[in-house]
């Protein structure tokens, strides 16, 4: 089973910047894509951004429609770390950003295996 640990979260003002970190534990066999999500207050959980996990290759970004062009998500094999560098943040960006995991794509509506516990990401206005 894979485990994911969330770092990085804390309070910014508006229009400032913000470095998150997701480290996974545990053997990583084949495809495996990591990305983030994240819950507002009174809000569902939405997708933000995901990235393939291979061996062989880095494979494309995606983002959800509100947060691309300010958003910008990488990984590093070699620490089995994904990041997410957060730009130009908004008030609506205050959210748990969770860490998540799966054999499969990420993305809305995605099943989701392995969840991180969550990071607190607040912007003031």
């Amino acid at each position: 089973q894979v485990q994911l640990q969330e770092s990085g979260g804390g309070l910014v003002q508006a229009g400032g910047s913000l470095r998150l970190s997701c480290a996974a534990s545990g053997r990583i066999f084949g495809s495996y894509s990591m990305g983030w999500f994240r819950q507002a207050p009174g809000k569902e959980r939405e997708f933000v951004a995901g990235i393939a996990w291979t061996p062989f290759s880095t494979g494309l970004p995606s983002y959800a429609d509100s947060v691309e062009g300010r958003f910008d998500i990488s990984r590093d094999s070699a620490k089995n770390t994904v990041n997410l560098q957060v730009n130009r943040m908004k008030p609506d960006d205050t959210a748990v950003y969770y860490c998540a995991g799966s054999r499969r794509a990420l993305g809305p509506g995605a099943s989701v295996e392995s969840w991180g516990q969550g990071t607190q990401v607040t912007v003031s206005s």
